[in-house]
C-alpha cells in the first residue's frame, strides 16, 4: 500500500477517534450535571442526542476507513461496538428518554464510561501505529 494511503487511514482515523472522544466527553458532562442538578433533564437530553447520531455515524465511518486501508484487526476489534450501536438504533434505543434519565443515569454514565475507555485505547493505538508507520 502506498506511503499516503497509509498516512490517510492513520491521520482520518485519529480525527475521528479524537472526535468520538470529544462526544463521550461532553456526553459525560452533561450526565454529571444532571447528577449534581446543575441542568434540568430536558436539556441533558436535548444535548446528549444531539451527538448520539452522527457518533454512531463517526464510528461506522471509522471503520469504514480501518476496513479499506486494509486494518482488518483493528476493524474486526470495532466491530462488536458497531453491532451494539445499530441494534441500538434499530430497536429506536438510543435515544436518552427525558422522562426516564433519572432511573437510567447509573447505566448511562457508566455505558458511556465504558465507550469512553475503548475509544482513549484504540486512540493510543492509531497514535502507535501512525508513529511507526511515520518512522
Amino acid at each position: 500500500m502506498a506511503m499516503s494511503m497509509v498516512m490517510f487511514v492513520w491521520f482520518s482515523s485519529f480525527f475521528l477517534v479524537a472526535l468520538l472522544l470529544a462526544f463521550l466527553v461532553y456526553q459525560l458532562m452533561c450526565l454529571s450535571d444532571l447528577e449534581f442538578d446543575y441542568i434540568n433533564t430536558f436539556d441533558t437530553t436535548f444535548r446528549i442526542n444531539r451527538f448520539v447520531i452522527p457518533e454512531f455515524a463517526l464510528h461506522g465511518v471509522l471503520c469504514l476507513v480501518l476496513l479499506i486501508g486494509g486494518y482488518w484487526f483493528l476493524f474486526l476489534l470495532n466491530v462488536p461496538l458497531m453491532y451494539y450501536h445499530a441494534r441500538l438504533y434499530s430497536r429506536k434505543e438510543h435515544l436518552v428518554d427525558v422522562t426516564e434519565v433519572f432511573n437510567h443515569l447509573d447505566y448511562e454514565k457508566n455505558f458511556r464510561l465504558v465507550k469512553l475507555v475503548w475509544y482513549l485505547l484504540l486512540f493510543f493505538v492509531v497514535i502507535y501505529r501512525m508513529l511507526m508507520d511515520l518512522i
